[in-house]
């Protein structure tokens, strides 16, 4: 099978997914359905990363669609997680059903936005084109505004509007970034859809206009790093993880900051090229150390377990964005594992922590305790899964903080011991609340109506301990092959 046929089947299964979804997502087996969806589209993925790795970067529909290192890579992860995601939705969103909180209606609505949301984070990933990315990043937006708000009551309907809201001035600026990219474009390579062709935007980003170029460059990295979640663009994150079911908050963490980071970087490799002045990787640690310092610190007020670990979340983007900020091959490979290793890890604790809460009939910190004694795999999954978060060895966050700060101690030693007091405060307060959820005073869980999935929670922490021991070769080459490729 031709390459075009297969990235053509990645991009059809969670279309044609969402379509028959909308209309049998409301049926005891839709969430069957949405899983096996989701594994056919992880299958069809895995092929494509297979014929990446012997025939490298490869082109699709003309231009339209490519792959290379860094996109095939992303677009495994995001359907590994996707189904996975899918797997331990199935018993979650049945016991929601069940307990009155999703009438059929909006399970059609959940089943069908959550193909449209995977569908758009592939588009993402695997267009050449910059305007198509925008389409598709404002596409996640809606879909992920239903999803958030698909509860109805009145804190998920403020969370969407305030999601809704912020992301969309943000990707307003991402689009006037886009039309910038394209006007200083027009000059090099004429009007017309090559002018927005990532490939050939990066082959001629020596010629491009320097001032256009850092004007673009500043609108796109604040549009995209609204999606991200970094600071001060953060607000509408813990908000969306607080009040949208689990499932959602997993895939925005595992998913959503990814592929928005993603599009940062495709942004950064032109901007570097025509500047020549290092402009953007300073901007990028710039933000990313606010954000680890803001999202660490505000751990400290948090009573909600969810948003609880979505300001985790916004303090490893921002631990990436300075990763990638910094530079250089070691700094670039340590923040695509940490883009993976943070992806898997944070799944599996909201895999725990949607668990829990059903269990005890609360999001709240307080009211969530003896986990480990009355259902071992979910409070020893949210205890193991923490300190995996936290970069305890040998879990592959470990590795990739650990380089981050050798790398950092070479080029920006000032900031080593802000990084380090941020790591310290977060190891704290996190650790202390999660010790007491999972082995604190009297139990406060019950049964759930159906048998939780936690064969999610193993295989994600699983790999997660594995990337900290031992990265294969095949992986470990494309982590370099994408660095370099980052690095210009």
């Amino acid at each position: 099978m031709s390459d075009a046929w297969i990235l053509a089947t990645v991009l059809a299964l969670p279309l044609v997914a969402s379509a028959t979804l909308a209309f049998a997502g409301a049926q005891r087996a839709a969430p069957d359905l949405n899983a096996g969806f989701s594994f056919l589209t992880l299958a069809a993925t895995l092929l494509l990363a297979q014929q990446t790795v012997v025939h490298g970067q490869a082109f699709a529909f003309g231009q339209l669609f490519f792959v290379d290192p860094l996109n095939v890579f992303l677009v495994a992860l995001t359907a590994f997680v996707g189904w996975t995601t899918a797997v331990f939705s199935k018993p979650y969103m049945r016991t929601e059903r069940d307990r009155g909180r999703m009438s059929a209606n909006r399970m059609r609505l959940y089943h069908a936005m959550y193909q449209l949301f995977v569908f758009a984070m592939l588009l993402a990933l695997l267009t050449n084109n910059m305007g198509v990315l925008w389409v598709s990043m404002e596409a996640a937006t809606l879909a992920t505004v239903l999803l958030v708000s698909v509860y109805r009551t009145a804190a998920s309907i403020e969370a969407a509007w305030k999601y809704f809201i912020l992301c969309g001035v943000g990707i307003a600026q991402a689009l006037f970034g886009t039309i910038l990219l394209y006007l200083a474009a027009s000059h090099s390579l004429g009007g017309g859809g090559d002018a927005l062709l990532w490939t050939s935007l990066n082959a001629a980003k020596a010629s491009l206009d320097p001032v256009i170029v850092s004007l673009a460059f500043v609108f796109l990295l604040i549009g995209y790093g609204t999606k991200v979640g970094l600071v001060p663009m953060h607000n509408w994150l813990p908000d969306a993880h607080a009040e949208g079911p689990t499932p959602i908050s997993a895939v925005l963490s595992g998913l959503l900051l990814n592929v928005a980071l993603y599009a940062v970087l495709r942004c950064k490799v032109l901007a570097d090229g025509a500047l020549q002045n290092g402009l953007p990787g300073r901007l990028l640690v710039g933000f990313g150390l606010v954000s680890v310092l803001v999202a660490t610190f505000s751990l400290l007020r948090q009573k909600d377990v969810k948003r609880l670990f979505s300001f985790s979340s916004i303090e490893h983007m921002g631990m990436m964005s300075f990763a990638f900020g910094l530079g250089g091959p070691v700094a670039t490979f340590a923040g695509l594992l940490h883009m993976t290793t943070h992806s898997l890890i944070k799944s599996a604790i909201f895999f725990t922590v949607g668990h829990a809460a059903q269990k005890t009939g609360t999001q709240a910190i307080d009211g969530i305790r003896g986990l480990a004694r009355v259902s071992p795999v979910v409070g020893w999954g949210m205890m193991l899964g923490t300190l995996a978060i936290l970069g305890m060895p040998p879990f592959g966050v470990f590795a990739s903080e650990f380089l981050i700060l050798t790398t950092a101690i070479h080029a920006l030693p000032w900031a080593v011991p802000l990084l380090i007091l941020a790591l310290a405060v977060a190891f704290a307060v996190i650790f202390r609340h999660v010790q007491g959820m999972a082995f604190g005073g009297e139990s406060t869980a019950r049964r759930l109506e159906h048998r939780p999935a936690l064969l999610p929670v193993l295989i994600h922490l699983a790999i997660g301990l594995a990337l900290g021991l031992y990265i294969p070769p095949w992986l470990a080459a494309w982590y370099h092959a994408a660095a370099a490729m980052l690095a210009g």
